[in-house]
């Protein structure tokens, strides 16, 4: 959840005296490592879901204040937009049965907020990039009422010297656009899985979460659309990429793949933040140091689409997880419980049993196939392990999706429950019916009638069943 701040105003004082405690926390939280005093209990799962809010006629619904007010549940949060909402769920240890009460929660949970939206005549929509949203609705006018982020934006205009952002998009058509501020962001909404690991295993969790990121976004991908334009399969990552872009290389990108695998320690994450990246949101806290509390912070202005994450345990102490950003929100809650659960049985199987992955796969091949999974879907050709090369679908089916039904096996959960999430990922990609490919296809038959494609979307949704089985 995206942590609120009390200003957006900020002094040459209070960036030199924030940037004092973000190295006195990085310290703490290296000693603390070192000592073995972090959180080493069982890995935990837990994930967030980034929503939007439509009118009948499909457009977007900036009435996230009175949605959040009727709403009154603290799982439920402001984003970036007045059109946009974030919904958490409780985490849990992994255990037979998790994944459906994941899924009963997030679905529990859906279906209260879309009732509360009706209040405001809108929907709940699920859905990386909304086809109907126009630039001029990402406006200041449109920006949530938090300081957070106001202040967020002053500053990244800041960094630019006030020079406009620039979009650049080149796929099936070309889209090039300016922007004025921040609000470029608020049209990716994504699905963001949370691992809680031991400090040990972070560094292996991390790397082979940023291997497995090609294929995750290549099953998950459900962006193809933006201001008109027919683009990438997941249009997220190229649009939030440069929403932000303050960095003037790939070394201070705020978003980014990264420029390497971790070697050692997860702190060299932590390390990189502290010595990489300007503050951008100075905020002091009447904090213990022990809170970490502007190293999470500063921690939270940098989007790597793989973000190792410290957090608080249940016994109050301090853990690690990793943060993997990159499916995005929809098409269903069985499609992203499924997402969910192929990540978790992946990871868990590629640490049990490959030796060395970092060395099999160059970090150089695992950023070449995200990009080209995320512009090309289940088309897209990668490289894996040991130069093996071929198409991302044939990956999935022949190796990922079996080692993934190991892996949850290895987590404990049963060979029906196994079955029942990974069929789902099984059939869509064999299908190749991503919620990219059916919001093409629909297109494809029907012309770019936006409004008419995220109503029968929205349909589809509200049936509950995974996009594999949507008819266009």
């Amino acid at each position: 959840m995206g942590q609120e701040i009390s200003h957006s105003s900020f002094s040459d004082e209070d960036f030199n005296r924030f940037r004092d405690r973000v190295v006195a926390e990085t310290a703490l939280l290296e000693q603390w490592m070192a000592d073995g005093v972090l959180d080493q209990g069982e890995p935990m799962a837990g994930s967030e879901i980034e929503a939007w809010l439509v009118h009948d006629r499909g457009l977007p619904a900036p009435v996230n204040q009175a949605f959040l007010e009727h709403m009154n549940d603290p799982m439920v949060v402001p984003e970036l937009s007045t059109f946009n909402v974030e919904l958490n769920t409780q985490p849990l240890a992994f255990s037979d049965g998790m994944f459906y009460h994941m899924h009963d929660e997030l679905a529990d949970l859906w279906q209260r907020c879309d009732q509360v939206a009706g209040r405001e005549a809108a929907h709940m929509l699920m859905i990386g990039i909304l086809p109907t949203v126009q630039q001029s609705d990402l406006c200041l006018g449109n920006i949530s009422g938090m300081q957070r982020y106001q202040a967020l934006n002053e500053q990244v205009l800041r960094m630019r010297d006030g020079q406009p952002l620039m979009l650049d998009i080149h796929a099936q058509e070309h889209l090039v656009a300016e922007h004025d501020d921040v609000m470029l962001e608020a049209a990716t909404t994504s699905f963001q899985i949370h691992l809680k690991i031991d400090p040990a295993g972070a560094v292996r969790a991390y790397n082979i979460s940023k291997m497995i990121s090609a294929p995750m976004v290549a099953l998950a991908a459900n962006s193809p659309f933006l201001f008109g334009h027919e683009l990438w399969d997941e249009t997220r990552i190229p649009l939030f990429e440069q929403s932000v872009a303050v960095g003037a290389s790939d070394y201070s990108k705020r978003v980014t793949f990264g420029v390497r695998y971790a070697e050692h320690s997860i702190m060299e994450c932590f390390e990189a933040n502290r010595d990489r990246y300007p503050m951008l949101l100075p905020q002091l806290m009447d904090e213990p140091v022990e809170s970490l509390a502007h190293l999470r912070l500063h921690n939270g202005t940098i989007w790597r689409w793989n973000r190792p994450l410290v957090g608080v345990s249940e016994n109050g102490k301090a853990h690690i997880r990793i943060e993997h950003r990159v499916a995005p929100s929809g098409p269903s809650t069985l499609d992203v419980i499924a997402n969910a659960a192929f990540y978790f049985g992946l990871v868990r199987e590629l640490m049990a049993t490959e030796e060395n992955p970092e060395a099999r796969l160059p970090f150089i091949n695992a950023k070449e196939n995200f990009y080209s999974s995320a512009c090309l879907g289940l088309e897209a050709r990668v490289v894996w392990f040991d130069g093996q090369e071929g198409s991302v679908a044939d990956l999935c089916l022949q190796k990922l999706i079996p080692q993934a039904r190991a892996g949850l096996r290895r987590l404990g959960i049963s060979r029906d429950e196994t079955d029942y999430w990974l069929d789902i990922i099984e059939a869509r990609v064999e299908s190749h019916q991503t919620g990219a490919r059916w919001q093409r296809e629909w297109v494809a038959q029907n012309g770019k009638d936006f409004p008419a494609l995220v109503r029968t979307y929205r349909e589809r949704q509200n049936s509950g069943n995974p996009v594999h089985s949507w008819a266009i």
